[in-house]
């Protein structure tokens, strides 16, 4: 796919943080990790900022899932009992499977409901009033709704945790290597991009167990739930008797709430290389890179959402 080189002065105004109520879209691999659940819950529990208009199950393959499939039908069904638990039946109608499979090129889309439901969706939008397209997992639904429709990528405002830090020794992160041409995808097609990067960036914002205990437990339905899967996840990897986890995916959605949750910057976007490697430019479109969360005042702004009666 050849794109064209966007506008400047529009695709800098789309990467500047937005002001008052925005429509939001996510894209979640929610069975994948313990994050993604608590990303979704900050998600509806911020609604008078964030208007959320879908939810996309995203692939993943790991020791949870038997396949690309088998992780997204099972993100599929977790987003579904966690609408429940936040009375949000409302939602399950606009909440999608996404791929079955990672793309098999860069010119090739993956179609899917959630990828079909985006690449129409966001056709409603413009420039001066975008989309906002929150992801947390491997990016192939989004890249394929782009191959689907390339007039989205002046219509979006895609804010991705994936990849990670320039300054890391290696861009070997589970959301890129999944689907590294759907990585080149987004970092190339000229779409504002917001880059939140795992290693060496978001991988501060991480909870201890005594911290899940007494923060969460005991506070309500959803809290319990939240709670209780982060410490049994949390135990089944722990490498010592005392361990904290990242709930990274939180950050993705912190980036377009009020408040001063963590530092940015603008810089041209990089090349994502199958190799697992970055290749800078100084010549490519811009694009917004986080490199710094304020990790205790993000999780005080997260603790005082999930807890609130």
């Amino acid at each position: 796919m050849n794109w064209t080189v966007p506008n400047t002065e529009s695709l800098l105004r789309r990467l500047t943080k937005p002001k008052g109520k925005i429509d939001v879209v996510l894209d979640t691999d929610t069975y994948n990790e313990l994050d993604d659940q608590f990303a979704l819950s900050y998600m509806m529990k911020n609604s008078d900022k964030l208007n959320v208009k879908a939810l996309y199950a995203a692939p993943f393959l790991n020791d949870k899932s038997v396949s690309p499939k088998d992780g997204m039908e099972k993100s599929y069904d977790e987003i579904l009992k966690l609408l429940t638990l936040l009375k949000r039946e409302d939602l399950k109608s606009v909440t999608f499977k996404g791929s079955e499979t990672y793309l098999a090129d860069e010119d090739t889309p993956v179609l899917s409901p959630a990828a079909e439901d985006l690449a129409k969706r966001a056709m409603d939008y413009t420039p001066e009033k975008p989309l906002y397209v929150v992801a947390i997992g491997a990016i192939t639904n989004v890249a394929s709704a782009l191959l689907l429709k390339p007039e989205i990528r002046d219509r979006i405002v895609l804010v991705w945790l994936g990849g990670n830090a320039l300054h890391w020794p290696d861009n070997r992160e589970f959301n890129m290597y999944q689907d590294v041409a759907a990585g080149r995808i987004v970092f190339g097609c000229g779409a504002a991009l917001v880059q939140l990067p795992c290693a060496g960036v978001v991988s501060g914002f991480t909870v201890s167990e005594p911290e899940f205990k007494d923060y969460f437990l005991g506070k309500n339905e959803l809290c319990d739930y939240l709670a209780h899967y982060a410490i049994e996840e949390g135990r089944r990897w722990a490498q010592a008797e005392t361990w904290s986890r990242v709930i990274w995916d939180v950050t993705a959605v912190a980036w377009l709430l009020d408040g001063e949750f963590m530092d940015d910057t603008l810089l041209h976007s990089p090349i994502p290389q199958y190799d697992d490697t970055w290749t800078p430019s100084n010549t490519r479109h811009f694009m917004r890179y986080v490199y710094n969360i304020h990790r205790d005042v993000l999780l005080k702004d997260l603790v005082q959402k999930l807890t609130k009666k």
